[in-house]
């Protein structure tokens, strides 16, 4: 079903002035915050962002969805739609940079501080670890340090990164690998430890205009504000790392 309204929601014609923005699930606050903070200078322009994961979105850009900016969490998906023509190279922007953690339910007495204590539970949430960014660093994670085959079988996929923080605020997971600022959303949750960002791959998330952007010059506008001041104070204050700009490299 959220696979069918993911699949309605971005094929539904976009209106006059309306910049729809396809982003990883875990930007949600995020761009809902500062597409609003847009808007109030903006009223011209609608901001209608669609979360899922980044996966899925690209997916869905790719089977011609009319998508005017795709924010993902990872390099490899963005690179999919660059390599499929849908995306220029040169409007890829890597923005943002997030970290992993394991989380427990705040009201947890378990004690968890290494790769190796994972294997203690009974049920570990995590993205789908053969398609969604978040999952794919942990397998990754897990992978390096010998543990994936160990831990595999206790593992719980979930559509997204949100869906495994959900597993573990239901009670149906012991604990969840997600990102820093995943688990700074959720009063449910507690950080059990940080997984060293030594361990993991660099966690990037590219911001890019769509090739076929239905509203190419108000997605211009949008992509060129998710890269100024207003929006890099939220995002910080949200969690993530903002990537100085005479640092980023196109990928």
């Amino acid at each position: 079903m959220k696979r069918l309204l993911l699949f309605l929601a971005l094929l539904a014609v976009a209106r006059a002035g309306e910049v729809r923005v396809a982003a990883a699930a875990s930007l949600s606050e995020s761009i809902t915050e500062i597409g609003a903070v847009y808007q109030n200078g903006h009223p011209e322009t609608k901001i209608t962002p669609i979360f899922a994961g980044s996966n899925a979105l690209a997916r869905q850009i790719e089977a011609g969805a009319p998508v005017d900016v795709f924010f993902a969490a990872d390099e490899k998906t963005m690179n999919a739609l660059v390599a499929g023509g849908r995306i220029d190279r040169e409007a890829v922007t890597p923005l943002l940079s997030n970290a992993l953690v394991v989380v427990v339910a705040a009201d947890s007495t378990l004690s968890l501080g290494s790769a190796e204590d994972l294997a203690t539970l009974q049920r570990l949430s995590i993205a789908d670890p053969a398609a969604v960014p978040a999952g794919v660093y942990a397998k990754t994670w897990l992978t390096g340090r010998g543990l994936w085959e160990k831990i595999q079988p206790i593992t719980v996929g979930a559509e997204n990164v949100r869906g495994a923080l959900a597993a573990v605020e239901a009670g149906n997971a012991d604990a969840a690998i997600v990102y820093r600022t995943d688990a700074a959303v959720s009063r449910k949750v507690k950080v059990a430890f940080h997984v060293p960002a030594a361990e993991t791959p660099a966690i990037v998330y590219p911001l890019a205009l769509c090739k076929e952007a239905p509203n190419p010059a108000e997605a211009k506008s949008f992509v060129a504000f998710l890269q100024g001041a207003q929006a890099a104070d939220i995002f910080r204050k949200r969690g993530f790392t903002v990537i100085p700009p005479a640092t980023t490299a196109k990928p």
